[in-house]
């Protein structure tokens, strides 16, 4: 018992860090206006902003999970935290674009350290078993900061500005940052002798070689992407403008996302542990869902209900806690040495189709919209975000060939995967 409140404990510490890291991360997203009119951007420059913090997040996570493996949970987590807090406090005193564009790369490159070792944590601390259900629930409370960012963050930014809102946010930095430092485990075991002296280039081939890996890294990239486009950048300004809704119908709007991201996650974690076989159906199945979604918001040429927006962002949300089922397939065939190398590979597909697709709808905008523009026309956006079904479709093709080969790699290790006909077929025998 003493052991499993002490396990408890320390997650909650990293779940914590998370939370903020999340809002973090996301507020730019809710302050898109405000950051037009501070930095006289157009949507490609604005579009900069969330593309440069992504890149750096990106191009960090398999550092960062080779520096996990080394260092351990509370190392990374307290730096991590700390380079965010530091990075939000730039961007409170920004007044030009370079420094906000500093403070953009401070913020990703703390960012990137957060997520995979709470995962690395909570894999050293909890029975496999039960991994997978605490990695969503900690999806879970991550989320929960993009309700505070579409309200608190939102709210601030209307009555405070914006040098008030992105410093309370460093203050919040600094104090998880200290909670970390204080409330985290100690230093691990040393990794395996091998994983230690190898080096960058031997490590990640290690870590990426197993099929089922690679099947995790495209179950990430074609999961999250629409959800983080709306909610980190673009959904904003779509809704105010586009869609014609008032403020607190965006804030109502970007919570339902979150709410369903929350709600779904459980869901997600429970059919992944007691269905290990069936993950990458589930992928599937989202990856539909969200296509459908898309097109039946935008071949209408007019604003769309407000119920009709709910059922859109309740869909789209789901797709971030599936994406969390590439970090289990990483789990799953990784060795523990590993394990901070292989999340890292897995968690830089969705980032990786996420800069994708806020880069592609910001220059679309651009193009297809008048000179100096600084709004844009319903028109525009259905055009620019048609744009995404280039990730999707890269994605989908990915994850049905890695699925193929991961599948064979389990046949041939004696656990075949039955079809699903077979199964249905034999739940109506019994």
């Amino acid at each position: 018992m003493r052991g499993r409140r002490s396990a408890m404990a320390v997650w909650a510490v990293a779940a914590l860090t998370y939370l903020v890291a999340v809002v973090h991360r996301t507020a730019l997203g809710v302050a898109g206006d405000a950051a037009i009119d501070r930095f006289a951007l157009g949507a490609t420059g604005l579009a900069m902003f969330s593309v440069l913090q992504l890149t750096v997040y990106a191009a960090l996570q398999i550092p960062a999970g080779q520096l996990l493996d080394r260092f351990g949970v509370r190392a990374l987590i307290t730096t991590g935290a700390g380079v965010m807090a530091l990075g939000q406090g730039l961007l409170a005193l920004a007044d030009d674009v370079p420094t906000a564009l500093v403070a953009r790369a401070l913020i990703g490159g703390g960012d990137a350290a957060i997520f995979i070792s709470a995962c690395r944590l909570i894999a050293q601390h909890f029975p496999a078993r039960r991994v997978p259900v605490m990695v969503q629930v900690t999806g879970l409370v991550g989320q929960s900061g993009q309700i505070v960012s579409a309200t608190v963050v939102l709210w601030l930014l209307a009555a405070r500005g914006w040098g008030a809102t992105f410093g309370v946010l460093a203050v919040a930095g600094a104090a998880v940052t200290v909670a970390a430092a204080v409330g985290l485990g100690p230093r691990p075991a040393p990794p395996a002798e091998r994983a230690a002296r190898e080096r960058f280039g031997q490590a990640v081939r290690a870590a990426a070689l197993p099929a089922g890996t690679r099947l995790g890294f495209w179950a990430h990239f074609v999961s999250p992407f629409s959800f983080n486009v709306v909610a980190m950048l673009w959904g904003t300004p779509f809704l105010l403008t586009a869609q014609e809704r008032t403020l607190g119908e965006v804030s109502a709007l970007l919570s339902v996302m979150t709410l369903s991201a929350m709600l779904s996650g459980p869901l997600v974690g429970r059919w992944t542990s007691r269905h290990p076989l069936r993950r990458s159906s589930v992928v599937l199945a989202s990856a539909v869902a969200t296509f459908v979604a898309w097109v039946w918001l935008l071949v209408p040429d007019t604003p769309r209900p407000f119920a009709q927006l709910v059922v859109f962002c309740v869909v789209i949300g789901a797709g971030g806690p599936v994406s969390l089922i590439g970090i289990d397939l990483a789990r799953t065939f990784s060795p523990l040495e590993r394990l901070g190398t292989a999340t890292g590979f897995v968690n830089t597909g969705g980032f990786t189709s996420t800069i994708l697709g806020v880069l592609a709808v910001g220059v679309v905008l651009q193009v297809v919209s008048p000179p100096g523009a600084t709004t844009y026309s319903l028109d525009a956006y259905r055009i620019a975000f048609a744009v995404l079904l280039v990730p999707w479709v890269v994605g989908v093709v990915g994850l049905l060939r890695s699925r193929r080969r991961a599948r064979a790699d389990l046949r041939d290790a004696g656990t075949p995967v039955p079809p699903l006909r077979e199964v249905l077929r034999r739940r109506r025998a019994g």
